[in-house]
């Protein structure tokens, strides 16, 4: 696996990098690459000599394989897209600001909205533990065809979570209807290997309820899969993935088909 990680040196930036170190810690089979852009080339030398320091400092402090890259541009997303590209990356793991109003300061939500690999979205401050409860949020329509079951297992085989299968709808009934049944039948024959829980939350209010669904069963990750045709509405008017990555306070993976 290859992780790229991005870092402008903020505090968020370098939480994000030690989480991911924190992360893989001991797995040889995992490089991470860590990745900055500078304007000025007069900024090389000295993102260079932060980047080998990062770099020793993992190594020594987690056992884990760091490479490191830096270049001059004017385009992050452009820059960061073509080297995920050419590195063929696994994961990118990048860091959320409380940069909401301007939509082209929202990097990680541009990097997911570019399909390449899933994004790892660590909130500001947030200290790593284990990952032992992973929640798969789904919206039950068509879940062969939205759920990039070959990401998630990837991720699902580094650590062996419990698995929770969570869905929020107020319009739910008592009893599931037969669409929904098929869809969890599909769901539970995709994801055989973890034996999931399934919770069904029939309340109103997507994200406070998935909030204490979070904070009740001590979840560690959230997955998320946003659909194409939504890109430009979760970007700009704030849906359901745009309030999961820049609320949640908890790690969110977003990938989708």
């Amino acid at each position: 696996m290859k992780a790229i990680v991005p870092v402008d040196f903020s505090d968020v930036s370098l939480n994000a990098a030690e989480f991911t170190a924190q992360l893989f810690r001991g797995r040889t089979n995992v490089t991470i690459l860590l990745y900055h852009m500078y304007r000025d080339e007069g900024e090389a030398s000295l993102a260079y000599k932060n980047l080998e320091w990062l770099k020793e400092s993992y190594a020594y402090k987690y056992e884990v394989n760091v490479v490191c890259k830096a270049e001059q541009g004017d385009n992050f997303i452009n820059n960061l897209c073509r080297l995920s590209r050419f590195e063929d990356a696994d994961l990118l793991v990048m860091a959320v600001t409380a940069r909401t109003k301007i939509v082209a300061e929202s990097f990680s939500l541009q990097m997911i909205a570019q399909n390449i690999c899933p994004v790892l979205v660590i909130p500001p401050g947030f200290t790593f533990h284990e990952v032992k409860n992973v929640a798969l949020a789904c919206d039950f329509r068509k879940v062969r065809d939205s759920i990039p079951v070959s990401h998630v297992k990837k991720i699902l085989e580094m650590f062996k979570p419990s698995l929770h299968i969570v869905n929020v709808n107020s319009n739910l009934y008592i009893t599931l209807d037969e669409e929904y049944c098929a869809q969890k039948a599909a769901l539970e024959e995709m994801f055989a290997d973890y034996k999931p829980d399934f919770h069904f939350i029939k309340t109103y209010g997507f994200h406070e309820s998935l909030r204490r669904f979070i904070a009740d069963k001590n979840i560690d990750m959230v997955l998320t899969f946003p659909r194409k045709h939504s890109f430009f509405n979760y970007l700009v008017r704030g849906t359901n993935t745009r309030k999961l990555v820049y609320e949640a306070d908890v790690p969110v993976l977003a990938t989708h088909e």
